[in-house]
């Protein structure tokens, strides 16, 4: 079998990316169609204005097969922001998810930030458990309703 390798993300994943994340929270969450335009728009912004030094995108790929991504961006010069964590289903319990969050966090780290804020949804359990187990701490829990659905947004924060 081929080795899962986490490489960065170029402008040619941008598609893919958001057609993945459209789909999978669509058939999951039951997101309606506003969820792929955001995520496109994050990625826009990202490929036309991110700082190589400070912020980075990774893609974990088994040869040509994609299986997920994470960001890290600046929020402000302090504090990165976490981004766009996602694993297709199939790569999901093989120890992906947390060689994803390690490598951005490192990578925050070495960037100079000192610390790292994320938003998410409490319907994410296994990644919510996953931020616990890392050092991450709830810091915001707020029911909304967003993308069509009633969801229990979180933010989570950590030092670095």
């Amino acid at each position: 079998m081929t080795e899962i390798v986490l490489r960065r993300f170029e402008a040619g994943d941008a598609d893919w990316l958001t057609e993945r994340h459209a789909e999978l929270y669509a058939r999951d969450e039951g997101f309606d169609d506003t969820f792929g335009p955001l995520v496109a728009g994050i990625l826009a912004d990202f490929l036309a204005e991110h700082v190589p030094a400070r912020e980075r995108g990774w893609i974990a790929a088994r040869g040509e097969e994609r299986l997920g991504s994470i960001f890290c961006v600046r929020k402000d010069e302090e504090t990165a922001k976490l981004r766009l964590f996602l694993l297709v289903p199939e790569a999901r319990g093989l120890g992906l998810g947390r060689r994803l969050l390690d490598a951005c966090m490192g990578f925050a780290r070495e960037a100079g930030y000192a610390r790292m804020v994320l938003w998410t949804h409490e319907s994410h359990r296994a990644a919510c458990a996953l931020y616990a187990r890392t050092g991450w701490r709830l810091t915001a829990s707020e029911p909304v309703h967003s993308f069509g659905v009633d969801l229990v947004e979180q933010t989570w924060e950590v030092d670095l």
